[in-house]
């Protein structure tokens, strides 16, 4: 019996993960053809700002997620998954078709609306449908999906990629000239050719976000939320936000989640979403290369995050929560000690951001964010969390284009501010680390909050 539900949560955990492929996916696909867009419609940094602003990274999620995290204490877990994916995939082939900057604008923001909406639902619907024991490595696989999407993403812009400056093209460089020559004519400018390979990557999104939805929309609701829907359904939106709000237990969840969230998340959006285009403008690789790199570290994230995965439930987490941090404080460093002009340093860099990300602050985010609150308002402090997360890391996405520069000229700024926002993540959580490891989440609820939730 034990056997069959240990596979039933792994089934469940798999289908609710492509959530994570598709978020990573995106912003990863807005990053790696984002010198082909800017080249295309003509961009300047502060329209890449802005991209980043509304997107999957930054305030298009933070607003999606507020709402669905609440729809999902209300209405169940399951309505998210049946309908969600559909604006996913809307904004997907906006930003497909888009052919001047507010169409490109507009689907990035539904696009982000998407991913914001499914990821508290998906973090909760994993640990609410894991064994005690395997909650911690349902949470891995989940993190998983988020390092092999970009990964995907990334290797797919690099087979596509254009050549620059003496550099080959990407091996299937040769089918998006062939597609571009169909849809935009055989004397389409350069520019105009080039971008339909990072259009050509957005599409493969669309698929993996049909796939997705035909297998979510099978799910069964969550027994958890099967027990208190009936309270859940009673419970408006400022209800349940007067309610998380007047526990003062919850209250300081919140503070310390949003705390270490936050500071390592304004670092990883950054690298997220503008990695690449450091590695071309500050690092000087081309487009092709840079998405090599970048696709490595993201390699690197799944393989580390296999690994954690086996260990996750067993040893201590502020062990694997410091030694993640640890990886990214070094990587930093080395960048800020040494630079971003030598390739071996970059390798250097590229490994050990992919080392953190594989034992991330996320992980432990996503973990303790479903297990800390209880299941009235679970999703839905999820969700805030989120809104404030990411809405907070688009006006810092703005106003690191500033600190960088339009050619990278205030790399080493960034870096040190990039430095401070870990070691807060750093400090706050070694402190803060909760002891859940094992426990029901019932048990966890009763600890904490007592019988009167």
């Amino acid at each position: 019996m034990n056997e069959e539900k240990n596979t039933g949560s792994l089934k469940s955990t798999i289908a609710v993960s492509l959530t994570n492929y598709l978020d990573a996916g995106a912003i990863v696909a807005g990053a790696s053809g984002l010198t082909l867009w800017q080249n295309y419609l003509g961009l300047t940094e502060l329209h890449l700002g802005w991209l980043n602003f509304i997107s999957a990274n930054c305030l298009g999620a933070a607003i999606g997620a507020i709402i669905g995290g609440f729809l999902a204490d209300r209405y169940g877990r399951k309505m998210i998954f049946t309908y969600n994916l559909l604006v996913y995939m809307a904004g997907v082939l906006t930003i497909m078709c888009s052919v001047n900057f507010p169409m490109l604008l507009a689907g990035f923001l539904l696009t982000g609306i998407s991913v914001g909406v499914g990821v508290p639902a998906s973090w909760t619907y994993i640990s609410e449908s894991s064994e005690n024991t395997l909650r911690g490595r349902n949470i891995c696989i989940s993190q998983m999906s988020w390092g092999i999407g970009p990964m995907c993403i990334l290797l797919l812009g690099m087979l596509f990629a254009p050549g620059s400056e003496g550099e080959s093209n990407g091996l299937l460089y040769g089918g998006v000239e062939d597609i571009a020559h169909v849809f935009a004519g055989t004397d389409a400018a350069t520019a105009e050719v080039q971008v339909f390979a990072s259009r050509i990557v957005f599409f493969s999104l669309f698929v993996v976000a049909l796939i997705a939805w035909l297998l979510q929309r099978k799910l069964q609701e969550s027994a958890e939320f099967e027990t208190h829907k009936t309270a859940a359904r009673q419970s408006s939106l400022l209800t349940n936000i007067r309610l998380l709000f007047s526990n003062r237990i919850a209250v300081k969840t919140v503070v310390f989640l949003t705390i270490i969230y936050l500071s390592w998340n304004l670092v990883a959006s950054v690298m997220g979403f503008f990695q690449p285009h450091i590695y071309e403008s500050a690092g000087g690789l081309s487009n092709k290369d840079a998405n090599m790199l970048s696709c490595i570290s993201w390699l690197v994230v799944v393989l580390t995050t296999l690994v954690v995965s086996r260990f996750v439930d067993k040893v201590s987490h502020r062990i694997l929560y410091v030694s993640g941090l640890l990886c990214a404080l070094t990587a930093w460093m080395i960048i800020i000690g040494i630079g971003v002009s030598s390739i071996a340093w970059l390798w250097a860099f590229t490994i050990l951001w992919g080392l953190n990300n594989g034992c991330s602050v996320q992980i432990f985010y996503a973990l303790w964010g479903s297990e800390l609150f209880p299941a009235k308002f679970r999703a839905g402090a999820q969700g805030l969390m989120f809104f404030i997360v990411r809405s907070l890391s688009a006006v810092w996405g703005l106003i690191f284009t500033y600190i960088y520069g339009e050619n990278g000229e205030g790399f080493t700024l960034a870096a040190w501010a990039m430095v401070a926002l870990l070691l807060i993540s750093l400090f706050v959580g070694f402190i803060g680390t909760p002891d859940t490891q094992g426990k029901s989440l019932d048990q966890i609820t009763k600890e904490r909050y007592g019988n009167n939730i």
